[in-house]
C-alpha cells in the first residue's frame, strides 16, 4: 500500500473512531479503538484462537456486539498466555453505545489491511510476505492512533506517548543493534518498536534485541503489550503494571541500552532514602528527575549506554540535592552527551526538554576515540520544523546531523567523518571546564554562538572594532529616523 493509501486508511479509521466520541471521553474511546484494531489483527494472527473469536463471527454473530467482542478478547488471551491481562474487557458494559460500537467495528472490518506487496496478510497464504506486510500496516495504524490520541488528550497523552522524532533520535544515537533494551517507564512501548525497526533496517533479525520494560499505569501497560504483540516483538513487560521506584520488576537486569522518557519533574513519587540505587545522592522528595537518572545508570551493563529525555531544569538546577547528584554523575565520567532540544516538540507539555546520554565506557575500543573526562554538548534548539503553531518535529536531516555528530565524536564504525567543534552547535568540553562552570550542563553555555559569514579567522580586535562601528552606525540611523518621525508628527498636529 502506498503512503497515500495508508494516510487515507488512517483518516477513515479516525473518523470511525469519532462515532464513539459522543458517548465517552477521549481516554475511554482510545481503549475501545485500539482494542478493536488489535482484535482485528489477533483474530487471524494467532492460530489457537477459536472460530467464535475470529473477526467475521465477532461482527455478525448473535447478541449484543459488545458481549461478542469481550468474549473474543478473552479467547485471544486464553490462546496466547503472553497476553494474559493485556486486552480490555470493556465493550459489553451498560454505558457503551452498542449501535455506535457496531458502526465502528464495521468500518474497521471493511478496512483492507493490505501489505505493501498488494496481498492481504490475513488470507493465510504467506507467513513472511503478505502477512508480515499486513502486520506492518496494522502496526502503523496502531502507532497512528497512539499519536493522535496523545494529541487529543493533551497533557495526559504524554503519559503513554513520546513524539516519534524524539524516539528516532534516541535510537539513532544509541544504535541498539543487539542486546538487552530496557525502559523503566515504557508508556505504550514506542521506544521498543523504534529499536526493533532500527535493527531490521540495518539487516538485523527480529530477536537480536531482548526487550525489558515496566509501566506503572495499568491502561498504558496494556497498550504497550498490545503494541509489542501487533509488531511481533516478544518482550518482558513484567506480569503486571507496577511503580518502578516502589517495586522494580527487573531487579537483576543489566541492560546494554536504556531508552526512557520519564515523567518530567514528578513530585508525587515513592521515595526511600535508604534505597541502594541512590549511589550518587538521595533525590529530593519534590522532584524525581534525578531518581530516574540514577535508576537508569544502575541498570547499565559494563559497556551499556542510555538516552533519557529530561526537563531542561535538570541541566542547571541549583537545588542542593539535584546539583550534588549532577556533579557526582559528571565526576564519575558517566555523562557522554547533552543535547538541548528545540521548543514545541512535546505537544503534551510546555516544559522545554533536553536529552542526556550516559555511557559506562567512554574509553578507546574498536577504533573509538578516547573520550574519558569529556562531554559532548549539542545545542539543537534551532533545529526542527513546525507542523503547526503548537507542534514541531525533528526532520530526518536534523536527526542525522545530531546523531552523526555524536558518532563522529565517539569514533568507530559509525563515524562518517572526523569530529570537529562547530560554534553554535556542538563542542567537546573537558571535565575541568565543566567544573569551572559548577557542573552546569546547558549546551548553549559551551557551544557558544554560531560564526557568521566572514567571521571565521577574523582577529578578535578587528571583529570588536568592526562590530562597534556597525553598532554606532545603527544608533545614528535610529536617531535620524526618530527625528523624521517627530517632525512628521508635529506637522500632523499643526
Amino acid at each position: 500500500m502506498t503512503e497515500t493509501g495508508i494516510a487515507e486508511l488512517q483518516d477513515v479509521l479516525w473518523k470511525a473512531a469519532a462515532k464513539l466520541r459522543g458517548s465517552m471521553d477521549s481516554s475511554q474511546y482510545r481503549d475501545f479503538v485500539l482494542g478493536l484494531v488489535f482484535l482485528k489483527y489477533a483474530s487471524s494472527a494467532f492460530g489457537g484462537v477459536p472460530e467464535s473469536a475470529r473477526w467475521p463471527a465477532v461482527v455478525s454473530g448473535p447478541g449484543p456486539i459488545g458481549a461478542r467482542i469481550d468474549a473474543a478478547m478473552a479467547a485471544v488471551m486464553r490462546a496466547e498466555p503472553s497476553l494474559d491481562g493485556a486486552l480490555p474487557l470493556i465493550f459489553g458494559a451498560d454505558n457503551v453505545d452498542q449501535r455506535r460500537l457496531a458502526d465502528l467495528a464495521a468500518v474497521i472490518g471493511d478496512a483492507r489491511f493490505t501489505g505493501r506487496d498488494g496481498h492481504d496478510g490475513h488470507d493465510g497464504r504467506d507467513g513472511q510476505g503478505g502477512e508480515a506486510a499486513a502486520r506492518d500496516l496494522l502496526g502503523e495504524v496502531y502507532e497512528y492512533f497512539l499519536e493522535t490520541f496523545a494529541r487529543a488528550e493533551g497533557r495526559r497523552g504524554g503519559e503513554f506517548y513520546t513524539p516519534k522524532s524524539v524516539v528516532k533520535l534516541l535510537v539513532e544515537v544509541l544504535e541498539p543493534y543487539k542486546g538487552r533494551v530496557y525502559d523503566p517507564c515504557c508508556g505504550s512501548g514506542g521506544m521498543f518498536v523504534q529499536a526493533e525497526k532500527f535493527v531490521l533496517s540495518r539487516r538485523g533479525r527480529s530477536g537480536d534485541i531482548a526487550v525489558h520494560g515496566q509501566e506503572a499505569n495499568a491502561r498504558t501497560w496494556r497498550l504497550a503489550r498490545m503494541n509489542l504483540a501487533i509488531h511481533g516483538i516478544a518482550g518482558d513487560l513484567s506480569a503486571r503494571h507496577a511503580d518502578t521506584f516502589y517495586e522494580d520488576a527487573h531487579p537483576g537486569l543489566l541492560a546494554d541500552h536504556v531508552l526512557a522518557n520519564p515523567p518530567f519533574n514528578m513530585s508525587d513519587w515513592y521515595r526511600d532514602p535508604a534505597d541502594p540505587r541512590w549511589r550518587f545522592g538521595v533525590p529530593p522528595a519534590g522532584n524525581a528527575n534525578f531518581a530516574w537518572m540514577q535508576h537508569i545508570v544502575v541498570k547499565l551493563g559494563p559497556r551499556g549506554g542510555a538516552g533519557v529525555v529530561m526537563a531542561n531544569g535538570s541541566m542547571s538546577s541549583r537545588q542542593s540535592a539535584e546539583s550534588a547528584i549532577r556533579t557526582a554523575l559528571v565526576e564519575a565520567d558517566l555523562v557522554s552527551c547533552v543535547v538541548a532540544l528545540p521548543p514545541q516538540l512535546f505537544r503534551t507539555t510546555p516544559i522545554p526538554a533536553c536529552l542526556w546520554f550516559f555511557a559506562k565506557d567512554k574509553g578507546p575500543d574498536g577504533g573509538r576515540e578516547d573520550r574519558r573526562k569529556q562531554v559532548l554538548f549539542v545545542d539543537a534548539r534551532s533545529t526542527g520544523t513546525l507542523l503547526d503553531r503548537t507542534e514541531r518535529v525533528l526532520t530526518s536531516d536534523d536527526i542525522a546531523r545530531i546523531a552523526g555528530t555524536y558518532h563522529s565524536w565517539r569514533g568507530g564504525p559509525s563515524a562518517r567523518a572526523p569530529y570537529a567543534d562547530e560554534p553554535g552547535f556542538c563542542r567537546s568540553v573537558p571535565l575541568d571546564e565543566i567544573r569551572d562552570n559548577d557542573h552546569v550542563l546547558t549546551p548553549g553555555r559551551y557551544a557558544g554562538a554560531a560564526e557568521t559569514a566572514g567571521e571565521a579567522g577574523e582577529p578578535v580586535r578587528d571583529r570588536v572594532e568592526r562590530l562597534t562601528k556597525e553598532l554606532l552606525a545603527r544608533l545614528d540611523e535610529s536617531a535620524r529616523l526618530d527625528d523624521v518621525v517627530r517632525a512628521r508628527l508635529e506637522r500632523l498636529d499643526g
